[in-house]
């Protein structure tokens, strides 16, 4: 063995002994390579083989709890309805479907369709009716504008005030929710006949009106609108 022979042995042995220091040794007990995708919720006991499941993060976590609606505010419907009626039970059935509802909204609405609508009444508009109204009750002013029409007779409406608009009934049927109204206003009504003769009314005298009148829209829909569904007298 020459001199460059005994220089490459002892650099190989002095690398080997390096890396040893530093990598270690194999000893039976190393854990085994990390698996991303192995499934962490549970280790198996060595004694009974069976599954255990880990405790939580710290101790902390627990399962996710449902959560419970806040409950509606006591005056939810103040100025509108007693808490506790049939009618706030009736508003909330409806909010429960249709969260944007508002029934003071509603009562601007339903003080405007009820002007026009008795204005389109009396001077035949069948056209603004028809958006206004359902089908069945359309039919019954549909009918009483013409035999009014097949008299000759004209009838002139006009608002003095609308002096209340209160709701007296909300309820939901289905996927329909319905509420009811009480209008009570003042209004000169006349009707002549095909001379011009007054039959009915008075051009001058201004009379109280007291209509009951029931709007229902289908929440489902995407049209806002409600529409007129039944109407009578009211006390």
């Amino acid at each position: 063995m020459d001199i460059y022979t005994i220089i490459f042995l002892a650099l190989a042995v002095f690398i080997f002994l390096r890396l040893r220091s530093v990598l270690g040794q194999r000893t039976g007990r190393e854990r085994p390579p990390y698996d991303p995708y192995s499934a962490r919720d549970a280790v198996r006991s060595p004694a009974s083989d069976k599954v255990v499941a880990l405790p939580t993060r710290a101790g902390t976590e627990t399962a996710p709890q449902p959560v419970e609606p806040a409950p509606a505010p006591a005056d939810r419907w103040k100025g509108v309805a007693e808490q506790g009626t049939a009618l706030a039970n009736g508003l909330d059935a409806i909010v429960a479907e249709d969260k944007s509802f508002d029934p003071k909204h509603f009562l601007t609405g339903a003080r405007a369709a009820y002007e026009m609508i008795v204005t389109a009444f009396a001077e035949g508009d069948r056209r603004s009716l028809k958006n206004l109204l359902s089908r069945e009750v359309y039919d019954g002013f549909e009918t009483a504008i013409r035999e009014r029409e097949n008299r000759g007779e004209t009838t002139e409406t006009r608002f003095v005030s609308i002096d209340k608009a209160d709701l007296i009934g909300a309820e939901m049927r289905g996927k329909t929710a319905q509420i009811t109204v009480r209008f009570v206003s003042q209004l000169i009504s006349v009707t002549h006949d095909r001379t011009g003769a007054v039959i009915e009314g008075s051009p001058e005298k201004v009379t109280e009106v007291t209509d009951v009148w029931t709007f229902a829209r289908d929440i489902s829909s995407r049209d806002p609108n409600w529409k007129l569904v039944a109407t009578e007298a009211g006390q």
